[in-house]
């Protein structure tokens, strides 16, 4: 004789359920600064776990500084002392502005492990990812600022602005550099390997910093290189810290860096993100 197994009735089985599951509220959507912040902190979290990335924000400043204050200083300005105190404030901007392209590389790196597609799946303000890995990476221009500044009062560097206009000038160079991050995401979205994000952004700077205000006056080039580097955003960036650090800055000099940021992220903020969202 066969049994059929009879069921619990439907009240019985639905306690039985609810008594399984948690009783308690589901925790709150995060805030769009939260997620931004979390995500922040993972980009530190990442150096902590693997320090050999500080070695782009220590060595590198250390070696282009101590490189071209004692190779070049005495031929461009009679002494390195002397050549110090015009140099090092482009070398700062110089410095800052090669770390940016390593938030698109990190990100292109997440796309190839397909950590991309997990946070686009999250519940969670959507740039969040991308805020978040801006304001990581701030921390690190900030550090790699601070490695310049300090070997530059080593070496001789004495800012006339005082520490208020050292401050004032990092502050505007971190805006700067925030803001021109974009374009490396941008790449990183869009090239198929890290490298070659690094390759294109690391060819884009070297052209953009060695035809600047960096190392020489402007003034002893040919006019044709004058006029790129009197347009070249760089060259404005390195006018206005150079100008903030040695309390010479003018009001038109800071504007232009920051309607170059303003510029910078109206244009390239939203695309980064459209494709950021539309990324297949």
């Amino acid at each position: 004789m066969t049994m059929t197994p009879t069921l619990p009735p439907r009240s019985v089985a639905d306690a039985t359920l609810r008594s399984a599951l948690a009783d308690r509220a589901r925790p709150p959507r995060p805030s769009g600064l939260s997620a931004s912040l979390t995500f922040g902190w993972r980009a530190l979290l990442k150096i902590k776990h693997v320090p050999e990335q500080l070695f782009d924000v220590t060595a590198f400043p250390i070696m282009f500084t101590l490189m071209f204050t004692y190779l070049f200083g005495g031929a461009l300005a009679g002494s390195p002392g002397e050549y110090l105190q015009f140099l090092l404030p482009g070398i700062l901007v110089q410095t800052v502005v090669f770390i940016t392209v390593y938030t698109g590389y990190a990100l292109n790196t997440d796309i190839s492990k397909g950590v991309f597609d997990r946070f686009r799946s999250l519940p969670i303000w959507q740039p969040a990812p991308l805020i978040g890995a801006l304001l990581g990476d701030v921390v690190r221009y900030t550090l790699a600022a601070a490695v310049v500044i300090v070997l530059g009062v080593v070496l001789g560097f004495r800012p006339a602005g005082g520490a208020v206009g050292v401050l004032a000038a990092l502050v505007l160079l971190l805006a700067f550099a925030f803001s021109l991050s974009w374009i490396w995401i941008m790449l990183g979205l869009l090239m198929r390997t890290p490298n070659s994000v690094m390759l294109v952004s690391q060819t884009i700077l070297f052209f953009l910093t060695f035809a600047s205000n960096i190392f020489v006056d402007p003034q002893t080039m040919p006019s044709w290189l004058q006029a790129f580097v009197d347009v070249n955003p760089i060259s404005h960036a390195v006018t206005a810290t150079r100008g903030l650090m040695h309390g010479t800055v003018t009001v038109a000099q800071i504007g232009w860096v920051l309607v170059t940021c303003a510029a910078l992220n109206a244009v390239f903020a939203p695309l980064t993100l459209y494709l950021y969202r539309h990324k297949r």
